[in-house]
């Protein structure tokens, strides 16, 4: 189903790691640690500025891949991991983009479902990586059968 877009990447786009939305994201979470908050915390630690939680890179844009319609109703969550070479420091700007890694499908008891694996990653802005997330949609039978009609 998706086998043709492995590979493909996505064009690159510039995100800002904004303190307000540092500070929004912190509280949906329920993790108010004051490394994420709290300028002065930020400023006397060994980054000398606050940084994003480990998880904020869920809300960056990684831009589009040509060709690569993905529904976005009828998705599950599967796997998600992430790898930092550094942490994300408040108010920097980075670029952002994702790879289709792999595509595979399993029989389960509903029916054949579909794995799709997405690799994003995150440079700053001298093209050096900063983090990496690989993550895993399972795509249901049901919605399997609505996009091969």
């Amino acid at each position: 189903m998706f086998k043709d877009q492995i590979g493909k990447l996505s064009s690159k786009v510039k995100n800002a790691v904004e303190r307000g939305a540092v500070k929004k994201f912190a509280e949906a979470i329920g993790d108010l640690h004051p490394i994420y908050v709290d300028e002065e915390t930020g400023r006397l630690s060994r980054f000398k500025n606050n940084i994003a939680p480990p998880t904020f890179p869920r809300i960056f844009d990684y831009g589009v891949i040509e060709g690569f319609n993905l529904p976005i109703k009828g998705l599950i969550h599967g796997e998600q991991t992430f790898h930092y070479d550094r942490p994300l420091l408040v108010g920097e700007e980075l670029f952002c983009y994702t790879k289709v890694k792999n595509y595979f499908e399993k029989k389960g008891n509903f029916g054949k479902m579909g794995f799709l694996v997405l690799e994003n990653y995150g440079e700053d802005l001298e093209g050096k990586m900063i983090f990496s997330s690989s993550s895993t949609i399972v795509i249901s039978e049901a919605v399997r059968k609505v996009l091969t009609r």
